[in-house]
């Protein structure tokens, strides 16, 4: 027979059980739902690199949040903003721009963290380049020759270039005598090596921190008789204001345990599973930091600048 002693103990004991059993229904509730999550990135890098770099971080994921997270390469910058907007997507990264231009036309997505870089600040430049080699020493020089740029969404490599130099007086579109989109920033850097291109437009992080600065460390970057080329023998003729590092991003849909569950899992990223952390920037981060939509409101208003400029031209 029960005692008194005994119903109270089993009454406590069923009291102090109670959030934990209320948690692990809530995480149930969610997998029942999403039982596999798919993380989509931009292209950044040609697709063998972006899987390379990509892999350990789903791998992590998917330990961490208990069930598988796919990764999907986009094929282009708009890709990972059509996929959220299906709903196809449920964690994107994104540069500054191209989650500037997923608020914009409305896909309801939240800013969950972004890349803290080693000089402390989680922010970039958009630079342009040209070779050491040849004459142009100023964005004036290039009048008529020909830019690579990378993607319509990308901010370094598109959107950061149009609105600072229409702020110093002069329209992309005019200055040089032809513009191109070669795909990726690293597309943009070999265009710009092979002569295709007489300038580049690019990410910088610092002086030991670029695309340029990584695709050097493999080797990727080559003369024409096949000898690597050196960092010496690139020039940096326009470099932006500071921008905010590119977010990882959330449907807003998403059950909130869910979401609070992501954003936890990338903040213990870099503790947890350091390798996998390294590999997204060889190395040169220092952790993830939570983000908001107002960190990224001047972006917005870039954009919205630029696709103004574009209806006037």
């Amino acid at each position: 027979m029960l005692n008194r002693r005994t119903l109270v103990g089993a009454a406590l004991l069923a009291l102090a059980a109670g959030p934990a059993l209320a948690q692990n229904s809530s995480a149930q509730d969610w997998k029942a739902k999403y039982p596999e999550l798919t993380l989509g990135v931009i292209p950044a890098e040609n697709a063998s690199g972006t899987v390379d770099r990509w892999t350990p971080l789903t791998a992590y994921l998917t330990k961490a949040l208990g069930v598988p997270v796919k990764l999907r390469v986009a094929n282009d910058y708009a890709a990972v903003i059509e996929g959220q907007r299906a709903g196809n997507i449920q964690i994107g990264f994104y540069g500054p721009a191209s989650f500037a231009r997923a608020v914009i036309t409305g896909v309801k997505i939240e800013p969950v963290v972004n890349q803290k870089h080693e000089t402390g600040v989680s922010g970039y430049y958009s630079v342009i380049y040209v070779r050491a080699d040849s004459p142009y020493k100023t964005i004036e020089d290039l009048k008529g020759k020909s830019l690579a740029l990378v993607d319509p969404n990308s901010t370094s490599g598109n959107q950061a270039p149009r609105f600072f130099l229409h702020k110093a007086g002069h329209d992309v579109d005019k200055l040089f005598g032809k513009t191109f989109y070669a795909g990726s920033h690293e597309n943009a850097v070999l265009a710009l090596a092979q002569g295709t291109a007489d300038a580049a437009a690019n990410f910088w992080n610092s002086d030991t921190d670029s695309n340029l600065s990584r695709m050097l460390t493999k080797g990727m970057v080559k003369n024409a008789d096949g000898t690597p080329m050196k960092q010496s023998e690139f020039r940096i003729v326009f470099k932006s204001e500071f921008l905010p590092e590119g977010p990882f991003a959330v449907l807003a849909s998403l059950p909130d345990d869910l979401k609070t569950s992501i954003r936890q899992a990338f903040v213990d990223l870099p503790t947890k599973d350091k390798a996998a952390f390294d590999k997204l920037s060889d190395g040169k981060d220092l952790d993830l930091t939570p983000v908001t939509l107002k960190d990224y409101q001047p972006i917005i208003e870039m954009l919205r600048h630029n696709d103004e400029q574009r209806k006037r031209s």
